[in-house]
């Protein structure tokens, strides 16, 4: 088994940062942009001190709501281990550790929660988070790729993504690294937005996903990178919902299957690997 340092490391990369900001121009396809891995990983951690609260506001706590859905859908045993990637601050791995204590797993191993983000600046506030709730034992926190993940084959029963497959590189990369580092019978699950399949509600949806939020969300950031530009053409430039489960098929899981909350603009996809 894997070594799991209870350390935040280096960054997975040291490749000098991408100084222009997202423009309209990238923005047309923000994820066929060849320095795409490296202005993400700069903008995170341009966000990462007022992430948590951008996410509250403009998800109206929702957020926490979608969470808590995915932690269910993936039906937590007392002993499974846990690896979040693209983890954050920690929000989803220590939504895992609540649902853990109720099923009394309270003298858990130290490695059975891990949370797993490429942008190191998110991870001291995601140690903070857990310290607070007493969590630290049991939830460990890492810097790596969810192309490359620092994880043993075959030796984790869930992983879990949250909005975050569609700022990774190649996301059938990422797919298939999850599906090499779960054990028969584990399971994938993916939370991303998505949008309303009502043509009004979605009218209204982009009207404040691309007027209202980038304006108000750059404002309590301070951001300089375009994050908040990024954040809805991401997301409207991204694969559909059947492209994303017959990218998790061709990766090699079972079952895939789909679950839609608040009017389609969050999908939980969840996936098995074969026993």
């Amino acid at each position: 088994m894997l070594e799991i340092q209870n350390t935040i490391s280096k960054p997975a990369s040291d490749a000098a940062e991408s100084s222009i900001p997202w423009d309209d121009h990238l923005l047309k396809n923000p994820h066929a942009v060849e320095d795409k891995r490296k202005r993400v990983q700069k903008m995170f951690a341009a966000i990462a001190p007022s992430y948590d609260l951008n996410n509250r506001l403009h998800s109206l706590w929702m957020d926490q709501k979608w969470r808590r859905k995915a932690v269910k859908l993936a039906n937590l045993q007392a002993t499974d281990r846990v690896v979040d990637v693209a983890c954050g601050t920690g929000d989803l791995i220590e939504a895992f550790r609540r649902c853990g204590d109720v099923t009394g797993n309270l003298e858990s191993w130290p490695t059975q929660y891990i949370g797993i983000d490429f942008t190191l600046e998110m991870l001291p506030i995601a140690q903070k988070k857990s310290s607070r709730l007493d969590l630290v034992s049991t939830i460990q926190f890492i810097n790596g790729d969810a192309q490359l993940l620092p994880i043993d084959g075959q030796s984790v029963d869930i992983v879990s993504i949250a909005f975050g497959i569609r700022n990774v590189q190649d996301p059938a990369k990422a797919l298939s690294e999850f599906h090499r580092v779960l054990r028969p019978g584990g399971r994938l699950i993916i939370l991303e937005f998505s949008l309303p399949t009502n043509r009004i509600l979605r009218g209204l949806y982009n009207f404040y996903f691309h007027k209202v939020l980038p304006r108000t969300a750059t404002w309590i950031s301070g951001d300089k990178t375009g994050a908040y530009k990024y954040l809805p053409q991401s997301v409207n430039t991204f694969i559909g919902r059947e492209q994303m489960m017959a990218m998790m098929r061709s990766a090699g899981f079972a079952q895939v299957e789909q679950f839609a909350m608040t009017f389609g603009i969050c999908v939980c996809y969840r996936g098995v690997v074969s026993g």
